[in-house]
């Protein structure tokens, strides 16, 4: 089972997460990961905006890839868009599979994918004034550990 979905509006990942889980009788392990907005440096607010004819099919093409390449019973991505503050979830990243280590080895493979390679723009909002976030160099050499 493959489930990707695009959230306009705060989410609380365990509520998909125990779904996920029970649609999956026999897995052997279950491997999560969300991420939130950091409030660190003073971050007021993260937006996040994209283009929707390549959103949802690029992060449906990446779940495919993650979930052939690690043979996974299922994985979840979901994503936010819109603007979000601290303490928010952006993105949860589950995945099912009869052994633990595909499972964690999965959610890492899909999130240093959404990391550097994502379809989205963010900007940051510190001090009132916004500023574009662009990926990092470790964001790059994460995803390249995979190639």
């Amino acid at each position: 089972m493959i489930d990707v979905r695009l959230l306009d509006r705060p989410f609380i990942p365990g509520a998909f997460i125990g779904a996920f889980t029970h649609a999956h009788p026999g897995l052997g392990g279950v491997c999560t990961f969300v991420g939130e907005v950091r409030s660190e440096d003073g971050v007021e607010a993260l937006e996040l905006s994209h283009y929707a004819p390549l959103t949802l099919p690029g992060m449906q093409a990446l779940a495919q890839r993650a979930a052939g390449r690690f043979d996974l019973m299922g994985i979840l991505i979901l994503h936010r868009t819109g603007v979000l503050h601290p303490g928010e979830p952006i993105v949860c990243v589950s995945a099912a599979a009869t052994h633990r280590r595909a499972a964690f080895d999965a959610v890492d493979f899909a999130m240093d994918h959404l990391k550097s390679d994502s379809w989205f723009w963010k900007r940051e909002k510190r001090g009132g004034e916004w500023h574009w976030i662009e990926p990092r160099a470790e964001d790059h050499a994460d995803k390249a550990r995979w190639d």
